[in-house]
């Protein structure tokens, strides 16, 4: 007997909560928007910075957050880790300043994804977020896995990083990016609590979406966990600096491939502590001077994909 799981019978019916999902999509008739300038593919350069909000016993949680790149667990409550701590700290003092020295030299518009207490934590993050224009993806008040909490606590954390992220840079997100996931309450959240144009919850396309909450069309600006450097974390995974750039390049010079016939998106996410070292860095460097070099490519800050999409492809135009 293979499996161990509990055994479905067989039946001709698919559940109404199966057909629900949206496994068509555009299919071969994506919308054709160009992009500004008449580019045909919008990079999206995502800047994930985290630091000092992942568990840790310091804020009284049940764990301390891993390094992420060995197998060993690391130390347990009610010990801190200072190792792990240390890798996280290279982030926020070192990694995170490398990769905007790379940004500010290409003069590129940037999407920093930040969880609001990492950026309370590190003023000149925000100063430098405001000094050249990038917009914020909301990426939770602490790094917190969603699912974990309840709907009240949710809302609560939401709340807080809206309040926070006010306060210390000065606006609030448009957009909004869960800890890995979402949970199945984080939708319906955004939509309650207002202000939000577009999530990045789902991965499911090359192109802005939209998805339907509390009886009306909510946009996604999809995320990508191929595009971004958390491969280095696992197994099959990038296990050099050039694997994360071939995989960016080839992605992107596909991408133009199809452009005559198919606009696209393509989100590149990078972490502070993880390419902010200097020999993924470098990848990094390499890939932004191919994707200068390629003129169908634009580079867009995520809120500006958001209303560019809204504006010119809005959710009446779809069936």
């Amino acid at each position: 007997m293979s499996g161990s799981g509990p055994r479905r019978r067989a039946s001709a019916e698919i559940p109404d909560l199966v057909r629900s999902r949206d496994l068509v999509g555009y299919g071969r008739d994506a919308p054709d928007v160009s992009w500004p300038g008449g580019a045909r593919v919008a990079v999206n350069l995502v800047l994930v910075y985290e630091e000092g909000s992942e568990y840790s016993v310091l804020w009284g949680d049940d764990r301390n957050d891993g390094w992420g790149e060995y197998a060993d667990p690391g130390v347990g409550p009610p010990q801190r880790d200072r190792g792990t701590e240390s890798h996280y700290e290279y982030g926020s003092r070192a990694g995170v300043w490398r990769l905007a020295r790379i940004f500010d030299e290409f003069e590129l518009p940037v999407t920093v994804s930040a969880a609001a207490v990492a950026l309370e934590l590190n003023p000149g993050v925000p100063a430098w977020i405001r000094e050249r224009g990038h917009d914020l993806l909301g990426h939770g008040w602490r790094w917190i896995e969603p699912w974990t909490l309840s709907r009240e606590e949710e809302a609560e954390h939401l709340r807080l990083a809206v309040e926070t992220f006010e306060r210390v840079l000065g606006e609030r997100p448009v957009g909004w990016n869960s800890r890995s996931w979402p949970s199945e309450n984080t939708r319906e959240l955004l939509v309650e609590e207002g202000g939000f144009i577009y999530d990045s919850e789902g991965c499911g396309d090359d192109l802005p979406y939209y998805e339907v909450c509390l009886g009306r069309p909510f946009l996604v600006v999809p995320y990508s966990k191929t595009h971004n450097d958390a491969r280095y974390l696992v197994n099959p995974g990038f296990s050099s600096p050039r694997d994360f750039l071939d995989t960016l390049t080839m992605g992107l010079d596909e991408l133009v491939a199809e452009a005559p016939l198919r606009p696209s998106m393509m989100t590149v996410a990078v972490h502070a502590r993880w390419s902010g070292q200097p020999a993924r860095a470098r990848a990094i460097r390499l890939f932004l001077e191919h994707a200068r070099s390629r003129p169908e490519v634009c580079f867009m800050r995520r809120a500006d994909i958001a209303r560019w999409w809204l504006a010119r492809c809005p959710p009446r135009q779809r069936a």
